[in-house]
């Protein structure tokens, strides 16, 4: 039978506003909307018959009208340290990952917002993969709706800093934020949410004006510009001179920093003078610092820097009164280390789970 969703509303990609005044457009009246819109977002059904609050005869008019869409989970994978990555099959047959870490408060769920990404970071698997197409906003959420369900109980942060740039796919990803946060739904905190970019310039001007306040998080990984064009061609459009500006006048609430983030490289960025020169770019900024040592891949010339190295350059930043911490990967025997999402494997286990 042909599918013809198509000529459906999607529920699961609109805001409450939009809700209520489909709902006001089929007749009914405006508080409906609500309690479609938390059957959908905060008790995560996935059938509108589901909607027991609701008319058998008004049930059905949505069924003629709209749908809930639902990215399919194909395969759970579990390391050892209790992560676990997440093979889900989107609509049009491609596939996306995503993370879930256990710490000890609860959980933090590392989500996707592209297929691929543009930008070609060299430590990054993703990037070696190309681009393929920007996620939808509410592909976005079904990442943590899904996740959730295994999760339930737990306090959950959510990272978004799995495949993609975020960023690069801004009215998707604001979108998806926004609904995270409405409190009719799934009602998370501004807080509990990191969106981490590679230092896509026109997305943080863009952001700074929507008032969110969630967490900023950027990825620098260089203190000088041929070290960053080397491992981030993005900086040859905008150098870091451009990027720290920016940052600064990026307004935070409060209480609230920027945090670099910085993947230590052997020989390229470990050094003590690397350190030196990072403590001056960031010499009065509202931030703190995020070193995350280079996983090694069998595509990449880059080498992990030793522990060594490793702590020498976070005591070096410490002396010089930076927050500073280091981020201790998770999932490595499973592929969901930092930067180690790749299309080209979920490929694989794609086939490999329709086996």
């Amino acid at each position: 039978m042909k599918d013809l969703r198509h000529k459906k509303i999607n529920l699961k990609e609109m805001i409450l506003e939009e809700i209520t005044d489909f709902v006001l457009s089929l007749g009914e009246k405006g508080f409906r909307a609500k309690q479609i819109y938390q059957w959908v977002f905060e008790k995560r059904i996935s059938s509108i018959d589901e909607m027991h609050n609701l008319s058998k005869d008004f049930r059905e008019l949505l069924k003629e009208k709209a749908f809930i869409g639902r990215i399919e989970k194909i395969k759970v994978l579990e390391s050892s340290d209790g992560s676990k990555k997440y093979l889900f099959g989107l609509e049009d047959d491609r596939v996306i990952e995503s993370v879930s870490m256990p710490d000890k408060k609860g959980f933090t769920l590392c989500i996707s917002s592209q297929i691929g990404c543009r930008f070609g970071c060299r430590f990054c698997l993703t990037g070696k993969e190309g681009f393929t197409r920007n996620l939808k906003s509410w592909e976005i959420v079904d990442q943590v709706l899904s996740i959730r369900e295994d999760i339930e109980e737990k306090s959950q942060n959510i990272a978004i800093m799995g495949m993609g740039e975020p960023l690069d796919n801004y009215d998707n990803v604001i979108r998806a934020v926004k609904q995270m946060m409405a409190k009719e739904g799934m009602n998370i905190s501004p807080r509990r949410i990191t969106l981490s970019t590679a230092g896509w310039i026109p997305g943080l001007k863009r952001l700074k004006k929507e008032g969110l306040n969630i967490n900023i998080a950027v990825s620098l990984n260089a203190t000088e510009n041929e070290t960053r064009n080397l491992l981030m061609p993005m900086n040859r459009k905008y150098s870091l001179v451009q990027l720290l500006q920016t940052c600064r006048e990026y307004p935070l609430a409060e209480r609230k920093k920027i945090t670099f983030e910085y993947v230590l490289v052997k020989d390229v960025n470990d050094s003590i003078e690397d350190a030196t020169r990072l403590a001056k770019l960031l010499g009065g900024l509202r931030c703190k610092i995020n070193l995350i040592p280079f996983i090694p891949f069998e595509e990449s010339p880059f080498k992990a820097p030793t522990e060594e190295r490793i702590l020498a350059f976070q005591n070096h930043l410490i002396k010089k009164n930076f927050t500073v911490m280091q981020r201790k990967s998770r999932g490595l025997d499973i592929g969901a280390g930092c930067g180690h999402l790749r299309s080209s494997f979920v490929k694989h286990s794609l086939e490999e789970a329709k086996d």
